[in-house]
């Protein structure tokens, strides 16, 4: 919704931003898709509508804070994923618990199948990019905020260790920005997974590549000089870089569902989702017979009680 908290009158080039924003946010808002300031502003470059440049970064991010207070965009349509609440679920009644846990109830899809996904992100701001695909299909998701830490990747070896002792294979597929250390990480990963997994993991980097960069040209940035892996980097790929950020969120989702249903076994997949069905089904009627239910604990199985 859009709610008023200061009075503010822009200038005619504000103005002309602050609507050609709304109309980006209003697109992806159709698709389902809530953006941050700075995949805003990559639409923004990527539509010729502002230069590559810091300072129109800055510049972008103070009118559209200004138009959100003044009324201008709705709050809803823009969010900051770094910055977030964490609340304790509580319930009014019993009854409504379980009505909750029929809707919510879903099982492990992938119990019999011969993979084992999981999505890893350099940052952790497209976490409510990838969220959708990978709930969608089950898959775990991690942020790694730059490198992997030694705990996430000590803890990430000891589920691997459990997939392959349960006769799985584990994937996991990485996306980050094709920058200096950005194209290392992959490697990083694969090295670090494979030492505490205590045997080889396949990491399969499927976002950002050169193949993407030339498909669908997201505006560059210099390499970073100052990267100690920017020698060998600009060697291969020459001076410029390119920031996962700058690829449509609907490009970053449909790259997941195409590399993760890649590995599913169709049949197996039915079988189990004709399962969680018909057990949900049980713990819906659970729910639609609370007052049964209830009726029966408080009477103390007193029909069994008479019986004997």
């Amino acid at each position: 919704m859009r709610e008023q908290f200061i009075e503010r009158k822009f200038n005619a080039s504000s103005l002309a931003i602050i609507n050609q924003a709304s109309g980006i946010l209003e697109e992806y808002r159709a698709h389902g898709l809530v953006l941050t300031l700075r995949q805003v502003f990559y639409q923004f470059v990527s539509r010729g509508l502002m230069p590559n440049k810091h300072s129109e970064y800055k510049r972008l991010g103070s009118i559209l804070s200004d138009a959100r207070l003044a009324g201008l965009i709705d709050w809803a349509m823009m969010e900051d994923r770094v910055r977030q609440l964490e609340t304790i679920s509580v319930w009014q009644s019993p009854e409504e618990i379980v009505a909750a846990i029929a809707e919510q109830y879903k099982e492990d899809l992938w119990r019999d199948q011969k993979y084992r996904p999981e999505v890893w992100i350099e940052k952790d701001a497209l976490v409510g990019v990838i969220e959708r695909p990978c709930r969608e299909l089950r898959v775990p998701f991690l942020a790694l905020r730059g490198y992997a830490s030694q705990s996430s990747q000590y803890e990430a070896g000891h589920r691997f260790r459990r997939y392959k002792s349960a006769g799985q294979l584990p994937v996991v597929f990485h996306l980050g920005d094709h920058d200096p250390s950005g194209i290392d990480m992959t490697r990083d990963n694969t090295e670090r997974v494979a030492l505490f997994a205590r045997h080889g993991v396949e990491v399969r980097r499927i976002a950002l590549t050169m193949a993407q960069v030339e498909q669908y040209n997201p505006p560059p940035n210099p390499a970073k000089e100052s990267d100690v892996r920017s020698t060998g980097y600009m060697a291969e790929y020459g001076d410029e870089s390119w920031e996962l950020d700058a690829l449509e969120p609907t490009v970053i989702g449909d790259l997941i569902r195409e590399n993760v249903n890649g590995l599913i076994d169709r049949r197996k997949w039915k079988k189990a989702e004709t399962e969680e069905e018909s057990n949900r089904a049980a713990l819906k009627a659970v729910s639609d017979r609370w007052d049964d239910v209830r009726e029966f604990i408080n009477d103390g199985g007193s029909d069994d009680e008479e019986a004997d």
